[in-house]
């Protein structure tokens, strides 16, 4: 059976890792100890579970649970036309994706885009009913989001002073 070629992915390109600025909580200074980004994709990956948090019209925070995926380095999740985050992002793209396991946490700020594409949205639910047992994206749902990322956290419980912020380019 011959093989195609995979279409080349549109893959964000390894993010910038450096110390978040956190002051008063006794961060070391340089680059050693520092999560390696593989870390934080890992989790992205294997979360069940996301929080997203929007902002309303009047800038107070929304956050709701969604289940989603991360792919090509961007997170992919569904939510109903009428439903709070829609709204929200229809009026400020600007999001924060969380993971669900707070001990071991990646946050993901980011951007927000509705995607309509039939062949991406295709490829993006068979991954999406990998993960969730034959559940898949559907756009007759409700959008389907990409969050194109510009910067993340990661924060290990057992190794606080390891916590990294990620700069996307």
């Amino acid at each position: 059976m011959k093989r195609t070629p995979k279409k080349a992915a549109a893959a964000t390109p390894s993010p910038i890792a450096s110390r978040p600025h956190m002051p008063g909580y006794g961060m070391p200074t340089g680059m050693k100890g520092l999560l390696p980004w593989t870390w934080a994709e890992e989790r992205l990956r294997k979360s069940h579970n996301y929080y997203v948090v929007t902002v309303r019209p009047n800038a107070t925070p929304h956050a709701m649970p969604v289940w989603g995926i991360w792919v090509d380095g961007r997170m992919y999740f569904s939510t109903g036309s009428q439903s709070v985050k829609a709204r929200n992002l229809a009026a400020n793209a600007s999001c924060t994706i969380c993971t669900e396991k707070a001990s071991e946490a990646v946050v993901v700020e980011g951007t927000a885009s509705s995607i309509t594409d039939a062949a991406r949205i295709a490829e993006l639910s068979s991954h999406y009913s990998r993960k969730y047992k034959s559940f898949t994206l559907d756009p007759k749902m409700g959008p389907i989001f990409e969050v194109r990322p510009k910067v993340a956290f990661g924060l290990r419980e057992k190794t606080f002073k390891s916590t990294t912020r990620w700069t996307f380019t």
